[in-house]
């Protein structure tokens, strides 16, 4: 267990607290943030340090800039007009994170300034690639150690400086927890009070308990369009599984697998070998191991919102070689949902087909209700990160499951029985 905020006296302290206001923004420029769900979530913790009576410093990224300076199209700023809102008071805004000493030495109790997009500097990741043939980078042994150490070297100066910001340091980004980053997890080295947010521990403590200490039966549903984003989950998932869901594109994978014709649907045939062995495993342990029976296919990919370019019929067993699976049938949709309705536990990562098209969301749609439905039975309902957020937040039942992530990479991590970095780098009780 790691030490909380509640674990720590605030009072007359400075915190200096990594959230995750990674938010999207409206793409007219205007800085209009489309979906502040990630500043909602990180609500809790800021309160409460400022009612305990302690000045706050905040850290985030936004984006994915490439660490060569100010973007204005990345500036946190408008997150920062966003949070005075929120909380009814002005949130200071220091427009470089790495020179902030002024804005932060100003601070009093009860007053907080977010810093500037901690990924502006390269040093906030510190990653180097050895080979990288668009960018035209190939580097000897020598001179990939040599730039690694450099690097390295730069992020735990940035770490050391946003950490002179602060007394204490609090990560409540779960969404970059599984990230060695200066502003994640290295600045923990240079403050002897490291302790998670409200937010971090929840994360924490619902993926940790449905994982390790599940109540079954417990189900694991997978979905998305690759199987190698999660050879890892779907290994470490089937030594605690009770049954095991896969749909989504890489269902098409393992239908190969299996000897079925799956058209022109996506498939990944480098991992045709490692479905078998999943498949084999699953059998010998006498774990179920769900896939689609039937599917809603195309004639093509749609390139209209609406889907209506393209032709669509349900298709059970092979399919045809000129179509493609774009989402599961009604009769996969009955089983699925059979085998969940009788869940205690159930963790889904992964829509189940291209719901964003309100032809193909049937599919994704069907596995919500029937996932809604085991909170209201009394069982555990968690949605790890990523599309299966925005397919539940579509479907209206975001309020009716028990947990929905902020971390869709994090999350998967998780799964995999991966140790985070920003975690493991705060203070246990």
């Amino acid at each position: 267990m790691k030490k909380t905020l509640r674990d720590v006296e605030l009072k007359g302290k400075r915190v200096v607290m990594r959230v995750d206001f990674n938010v999207p923004m409206a793409k007219d420029g205007s800085g209009t943030i489309t979906d502040d769900t990630r500043i909602q979530a990180a609500l809790p913790s800021i309160k409460y340090v400022l009612e305990q009576g302690a000045s706050l410093v905040l850290m985030s990224h936004l984006g994915r800039p490439k660490g060569k300076g100010y973007e204005a199209e990345f500036s946190l700023k408008p997150v920062a007009d966003h949070l005075s809102k929120c909380l009814g008071q002005t949130v200071g805004f220091a427009p470089d994170c790495m020179a902030a000493d002024d804005a932060v030495a100003a601070l009093r109790p009860g007053e907080v300034l977010l810093l500037e997009n901690t990924r502006f500097y390269k040093a906030e990741d510190g990653k180097v690639k050895k080979d990288d043939p668009k960018k035209d980078i190939h580097l000897t042994e020598e001179e990939y150690q040599e730039k690694k150490a450099k690097l390295k070297a730069d992020r735990e100066a940035m770490a050391k400086k946003l950490a002179s910001y602060g007394d204490i340091f609090c990560n409540d980004a779960f969404g970059t927890a599984h990230r060695a980053h200066a502003s994640t997890a290295v600045i923990a080295q240079f403050l002897p009070v490291a302790v998670s947010g409200f937010l971090l521990e929840k994360e924490i403590k619902f993926l940790g308990d449905a994982v390790e200490n599940p109540v079954r039966p417990f189900i694991a549903i997978l979905g998305g369009a690759k199987v190698s984003d999660k050879l890892a989950v779907v290994k470490n998932l089937l030594t605690k599984v009770d049954t095991i869901i896969i749909g989504g594109g890489m269902a098409y994978t393992f239908l190969k697998a299996k000897g079925q014709k799956i058209g022109t649907s996506l498939c990944e045939d480098e991992q045709i070998a490692y479905a078998k062995e999943m498949l084999e495993t699953a059998a010998a342990k006498g774990i179920q191991f769900l896939l689609p029976v039937d599917a809603t296919i195309a004639d093509k990919f749609p390139a209209e919102k609406d889907a209506s370019d393209i032709q669509i019929r349900i298709s059970e067993g092979d399919i045809p070689d000129d179509w493609m699976g774009l989402d599961i049938g009604p009769k996969t949709v009955e089983l699925f949902s059979n085998a969940i309705k009788s869940a205690k536990t159930v963790v889904w990562n992964g829509p189940m087909g291209c719901f964003e098209f309100p032809p193909l969301a049937k599919g994704t749609f069907g596995i919500c209700e029937a996932v809604a439905e085991v909170k209201a039975n009394g069982g555990m309902s968690i949605i790890g990160g990523g599309d299966s957020v925005s397919a539940v937040k579509k479907s209206g039942l975001a309020e009716k499951m028990s947990h929905i992530s902020t971390g869709g990479g994090a999350s998967l991590e998780y799964l995999e029985g991966k140790q985070l970095p920003g975690v493991v780098a705060l203070n246990d009780k």
